[in-house]
């Protein structure tokens, strides 16, 4: 069983930057993609990002490519999400999400079985 812990979500006006945190509480071999999902109320989660934490491929969502940034820090066994020149469209609840299994689609959130509990980002025009 893998715990995630999030931290870093808040409030910011549009073009600012925040920093999302996922400590996760087991070692690397339970862990082999990583990532984070958001959704809002009434909307399916979708995925953001993921990494392939052996490897550090990345994956990103068109929507977020170019602004978001997501990386790892395996000594600490957490996965950041660095969220630039951030839009009102990315308000919503953010998830860290992991998998010990191989998955064909990396964005797909039905693959993970891990979850944080969430946390916030909002940001105003």
């Amino acid at each position: 069983q893998v715990q995630l812990v999030e931290s870093g979500g808040g409030s910011v006006q549009a073009g600012g930057s925040l920093r999302l945190s996922c400590a996760a509480s087991a070692y690397a071999d339970s862990r082999n993609y990583m990532g984070w999902f958001r959704q809002t109320p009434g909307k399916e989660r979708e995925g953001v990002a993921t990494i392939h934490t052996r490897t550090g491929i990345t994956y990103y969502a068109d929507s977020v490519k170019g602004r978001f940034t997501i990386s790892q820090d395996n000594a600490k066994n957490t996965v950041y999400l660095q969220m630039d020149n951030l839009k009102p469209e990315d308000t919503a609840i953010y998830y860290c999400a992991a998998t010990a299994s191989r998955i064909i689609s990396a964005l797909d959130s039905r693959a993970f079985p891990y979850w944080g509990q969430g946390t916030q980002v909002t940001v105003s025009s």
